[in-house]
């Protein structure tokens, strides 16, 4: 999401309008929003048969900064504006030349420089580019951002989703912005002709059943129930056509989960209100209480435990150690598990 400058939603608002700007620079970390961006402001500044003459994309590495900006100086061809894209322009050799060009950008053409990450801003023609065109950062998302993020995907194309789905989809993806599309995606085509996307929805579109899946998991770890939590764990790699993959799945997902119940502690500290807790974790108000009854049984202690043994999981799963995924598993859960403190203490 941009930091400063226009964010995204006003960069797309402009596109869809058709109200483009000379010079845009954009760079940060958050790779998918913008290609997002990219993609909008060609389908949105050319129509299909203009870009054949008209459309330059152009990456970094494979050119040289004179043979961009004449392509950035030229007119367009039977069309109203020429569009140019830079993608990893911090890769343009000699592209300081830019520096000049920002002062005074073609107004017949729309040029887009994209970097990936963060350059010197302190140096040309970073610098210039901060001066004179529209740029923007884009940070990935926080945790707490995602629940939203994914709400107002799903209505922009024109469906529902209950706050349950909501969270089970901003548990399994995490901040991975790519992935949550392509499981949105997944979903859309599942519910088929129905407009309101379920919890159970989520489950089965994810080759899950509703009584074995990894959100049953994390609530069985939640409640202390340690045999419920070692069935749910060996159905979930019975059934996986790539068991390692699905382990992975499994860790990210429960590192995310006792990620939020730490957050949860300095919000019990700050004394918050259940409503401020949920929207500073970011965990929809549905699922609050059961969050905090989880806490009342990993303490500190529990918690440093826990992830502990999740970065020990996640290391030997990516190669760190010979033992197949059920014994990883199993293993990480007699730790997490391990004396849990009573639900009513």
């Amino acid at each position: 999401m941009a930091k400063t400058g226009p964010t995204f939603e006003q960069f797309e608002t402009a596109f869809r309008h058709r109200n483009f700007k000379p010079l845009y620079f954009f760079y940060g970390d958050e790779g998918f929003l913008m290609d997002e961006l990219q993609q909008l402001l060609i389908e949105q500044a050319l129509a299909p048969h203009e870009r054949d003459f008209n459309l330059d994309l152009v990456y970094g590495a494979e050119a040289e900064a004179s043979q961009v900006l004449a392509l950035c100086a030229g007119y367009p061809l039977m069309a109203e504006r020429r569009v140019v894209i830079v993608r990893d322009f911090d890769k343009l050799r000699q592209n300081r030349l830019f520096t000049h060009y920002a002062e005074r950008p073609n107004p017949s053409a729309v040029v887009l420089l994209v970097c990936n990450g963060k350059p010197n801003l302190s140096t040309h023609p970073y610098r210039a580019l901060k001066a004179r065109a529209v740029w923007a950062e884009f940070k990935p998302l926080y945790d707490n951002q995602m629940p939203g993020w994914i709400q107002q995907r799903v209505q922009r194309l024109g469906y529902r989703i209950e706050p349950a789905a909501v969270q089970m989809l901003a548990d399994y993806v995490g901040t991975d912005l790519r992935t949550a599309v392509a499981e949105i995606d997944k979903l859309i085509t599942y519910v088929g002709d129905r407009t309101r996307i379920t919890g159970e929805d989520v489950v089965h579109a994810s080759g899950q059943t509703r009584e074995f899946n990894v959100f049953e998991l994390q609530r069985a770890i939640g409640e202390g129930r340690y045999a419920d939590a070692l069935r749910i764990t060996e159905r979930l790699l019975q059934q996986a056509s790539n068991t390692r993959g699905e382990a992975l799945m499994i860790v990210s997902v429960l590192t995310g989960y006792f990620t939020r119940l730490w957050k949860l502690t300095a919000c019990q500290a700050r004394r918050m209100s259940e409503r401020d807790m949920a929207r500073h974790v970011g965990i929809s108000p549905y699922f609050i209480n059961e969050y905090l009854v989880s806490l009342k049984r990993f303490r500190p202690g529990a918690l440093e435990r826990a992830f502990a043994a999740l970065l020990a999981a996640d290391f030997e799963l990516k190669g760190g150690a010979s033992r197949d995924e059920r014994l990883v598993l199993l293993l990480m859960l007699r730790k997490i598990m391990a004396d849990p403190v009573p639900a009513f203490a």
